[in-house]
């Protein structure tokens, strides 16, 4: 783990990229901010976290650290003795993870629940849309911190994922009074997602999805196929993280749209 600080004092804000080590977007961010080390008005601690995965350009090297919080200093695994680290690091922090996806070319944030620090963050940054993940994130960073925002950046690997991250930290950081506020977002009508469970998907050989993120599935739409044998939706639903090759067992998550953010509630 590679943790450096800008400005003086004990931040209360943290950037941690690298959770993934094959999710090179948030350790760009923050190495980009580090290079330029710009004037902070408040200190600010910057994490790369499972290096030894990002040497091997592997999600983990045991088990995945964002299903290993809060971690244990004697773990029997790698990632459950980092997540214990990480977790020491970034306790009593206002913190965004950095992340990247195989499903979605846009960002758009994942939060524990829409508390305080969700709605006043939320609407300062560039996303498309934020979702809420309560009752499915045991081993997750919220274990340890509750009010984390997690955004994905874009498409794993991808030099618009990298561009975006950088973007994206730079406005949690004026929006947490670490950078000075030079007139980012203020979104009036970001749309809020609650999730509800995952699609599972049965071993084949082919998979293919129809339907695009946070749009729409109607009841008796197909939005998917299993060796070209369509899945039909039994109910409405947005979907969320769909793709035909991102998770082994399910094509994504199933939410529902439950209301929308503004900057001009805070």
């Amino acid at each position: 783990m590679y943790v450096e600080q800008l400005g003086t004092g004990d931040p209360e804000i943290a950037v941690v990229g690298g959770i993934h080590g094959d999710e090179p977007c948030g350790e760009h961010a923050v190495r980009t901010l580090l290079d330029e080390r710009p004037a902070v008005q408040r200190p600010v601690k910057f994490v790369v976290a499972n290096e030894l995965a990002r040497d091997r350009n592997e999600r983990y090297v045991e088990v995945d650290l964002n299903r290993a919080f809060p971690g244990d200093p004697n773990a029997p695994t790698h990632e459950g003795r980092l997540a214990a680290a990480v977790a020491e690091e970034l306790r009593g922090c206002t913190v965004l993870g950095l992340h990247s996806t195989q499903s979605y070319d846009g960002m758009f944030a994942l939060v524990d629940e829409m508390g305080p620090t969700a709605r006043s963050i939320c609407p300062r940054l560039s996303i498309d849309a934020v979702v809420e993940t309560t009752g499915t994130n045991e081993g997750r960073i919220y274990s340890v911190i509750p009010e984390a925002i997690e955004v994905e950046c874009g498409y794993q690997g991808s030099a618009q994922a990298a561009e975006n991250a950088v973007q994206v930290t730079r406005e949690f950081l004026a929006a947490t009074g670490v950078l000075p506020d030079e007139g980012g977002p203020r979104q009036t009508d970001l749309p809020v997602f609650r999730l509800r469970g995952p699609i599972p998907k049965r071993t084949a050989d082919t998979y293919d999805v129809y339907v695009s993120n946070f749009e729409e599935v109607t009841a008796g739409e197909v939005f998917a196929a299993v060796d070209e044998e369509n899945v039909v939706a039994e109910e409405p639903f947005h979907p969320v993280l769909l793709s035909s090759h991102g998770y082994e067992d399910v094509f994504g998550y199933r939410a529902e749209r439950v209301g929308t953010l503004s900057a001009d509630e805070h």
